[in-house]
């Protein structure tokens, strides 16, 4: 179903236009069948580069499509509606593309961004470990110093793309084991590098188009001109994405949000009981506003820290509320929606059940949900003691 939305530019809405097109024609159709079948949609991927859509928060001059990130956002949301594994794989791809594009030189932002932009080439964010998901600082993946670069030993862990990718933006400790985050950097790593290979994909509960993977370094040869930022500059660069990346999230959960609560609408009008749609039944009804509510309150917020990131203004704490909102959202609208459709909601024949188990995830990748409480608390901390 298509939504009212307020864009700033006439460009704005003929790209979202030109989003929701794809994601009807291209997405929604294969989405079912293909999840069903674990297949992975690299076609749709390219299909998003070549119309524009894979570069949008990025500049002209490479490929990318100027638009701020509340442009950006809604696109995702619009795709994630459709299939979650689309809209979440280019909020990924838009991570992989941050550290070239924000801290990259010249020459590897000429050299490396217009394929990245372009989807000619898919992208990986390498920062998770086995044992240190949340805790990046930790880090035990180790680049070290070689005559041309580095040499890269060590695993990263639920890598989204994982084995698809052609390239991952990799972090790995450069300097002493107890220097923390001080002693991390960030290479752009090329997939076909010799000793870089991906295990055998997760096998999730949701998901199952979009392969994670633990990803393996085994004296991986890195050139130097592959370092992206200054030596021990990682951890920074890595924050700074995940920022970021938190607002992709946000949005492709207001998307699978949106989706459950349309197909939950839809159903209450046409399923009868005792005479009447059931959606007309006050129980139905009540949970139906509450529902709507909650995915435009999610929307409004990730569109809020949207509009303070494109102003220049700090937004990590207002991406961590959005995240954090949002994915708690979809993941109690999914599930109201399954309890609404009754039966047939728990049934593969109609998609609730889907984007239930999709939306679990949401409230796990790119920090915990109990993450974003730390950061959203810490932050209340740190105002009060400076007020």
């Amino acid at each position: 179903m298509a939504h009212e939305r307020i864009l700033p530019t006439s460009e704005a809405r003929d790209l979202l236009e030109l989003a929701r097109g794809i994601a009807d024609t291209e997405l929604a159709p294969r989405a079912a069948r293909d999840e069903e079948q674990g297949a992975f949609p690299r076609d749709a991927f390219a299909l998003l580069g070549a119309s524009g859509l894979l570069g949008l928060p990025y500049p002209a001059d490479y490929g990318g499509g100027d638009q701020p990130y509340e442009v950006y956002l809604q696109v995702v949301e619009e795709l994630a509606a459709r299939w979650l594994a689309v809209g979440l794989g280019v909020s990924v791809h838009t991570l992989s593309c941050f550290p070239v594009a924000a801290y990259g030189t010249e020459r590897q932002r000429a050299e490396l961004l217009p394929d990245m932009l372009g989807g000619e080439r898919l992208g990986a964010y390498c920062l998770s470990e086995a044992q240190s998901g949340s805790d990046a600082a930790a880090m035990r993946t180790r680049a070290r110093a070689a005559e041309d670069g580095y040499v890269v030993d060590g695993a990263k862990s639920w890598i989204t793309h994982g084995g698809a990718a052609d390239y991952y933006a990799l972090f790995a400790r450069t300097g002493e084991s107890d220097s923390g985050g001080r002693g991390i950097s960030c290479f752009h790593v090329p997939a076909d590098t010799a000793g870089v290979q991906a295990d055998a994909p997760e096998r999730k509960m949701g998901m199952a188009s979009s392969p994670t993977a633990a990803v393996r370094f085994d004296r991986a040869p890195v050139p130097a001109e592959h370092r992206v930022g200054e030596e021990g500059q990682g951890l920074a660069v890595a924050l700074a994405a995940l920022d970021s990346g938190r607002l992709g999230i946000a949005a492709c959960a207001v998307g699978v949000a949106q989706a459950a609560l349309d197909e939950a609408v839809a159903y209450s009008r046409t399923r009868r009981q005792f005479g009447s749609a059931v959606g007309d039944f006050q129980g139905i009804s009540f949970m139906l506003a509450d529902m709507a509510t909650g995915v435009q309150a999610a929307r409004e917020l990730y569109l809020a820290a949207a509009r303070r990131r494109d102003a220049g203004l700090a937004f990590g704490t207002q991406a961590a509320m959005a995240k954090l909102l949002a994915t708690d959202t979809a993941m109690r609208v999914t599930t109201d929606a399954v309890q609404v459709l009754g039966g047939s909601g728990y049934t593969r024949d109609l998609p609730a059940e889907r984007y239930m188990r999709e939306a679990k995830v949401l409230q796990i990748v790119e920090g915990t949900n109990q993450i974003q409480r730390m950061v959203i608390g810490r932050d209340l901390a740190r105002s009060a003691d400076a007020g």
